[in-house]
């Protein structure tokens, strides 16, 4: 927890909130999306991201089009403009860690970290393995 507020201090000042961040963070690991497939990967209502991603496009962040298989449904993916300030508040928040691990970690320290975060990876990932299977049991049969 510790980590992670560090790591919102050290966001780059890009005019974003920490949930449009979040919101277009998952629109680019996901690429071309609906708002309802995103809530529930989000695990937020639909009505939760309208503002946010209105505003994420309003920038050029995000572009929305209707999906041609299904015209009442709205389509999401990022635009370049998007990726870039994501990569680059990334960069920016990697560089501190980096240094921060430079300057305050032994050798022995960073070696460990770099074998548990693998180890961390796959826990974060199961659990929400396991909040999808949950929802997906949690939805009425078709």
């Amino acid at each position: 927890m510790a980590l992670t507020r560090q790591l919102r201090r050290h966001r780059s000042d890009n005019g974003l909130t920490l949930s449009q961040q979040q919101v277009l963070g998952e629109v680019i690991r996901t690429g071309v999306t609906t708002p309802a497939e995103l809530a529930g990967r989000m695990h937020v209502r639909v009505q939760s991201l309208t503002d946010g991603i209105n505003h994420l496009e309003s920038l050029g962040l995000v572009a929305r089009r209707t999906d041609a298989d299904d015209r009442r449904r709205q389509l999401i993916e990022a635009t370049a403009a998007g990726v870039d300030l994501l990569d680059a508040d990334r960069a920016e928040r990697d560089e501190w860690l980096n240094a921060a691990m430079r300057d305050t970690l032994t050798d022995l320290e960073v070696n460990l970290l770099m074998l548990v975060a693998p180890v961390l990876r796959k826990l974060a990932d199961g659990d929400e393995r396991r909040a999808d299977e949950r929802q997906r049991d949690q939805r009425p049969a078709e």
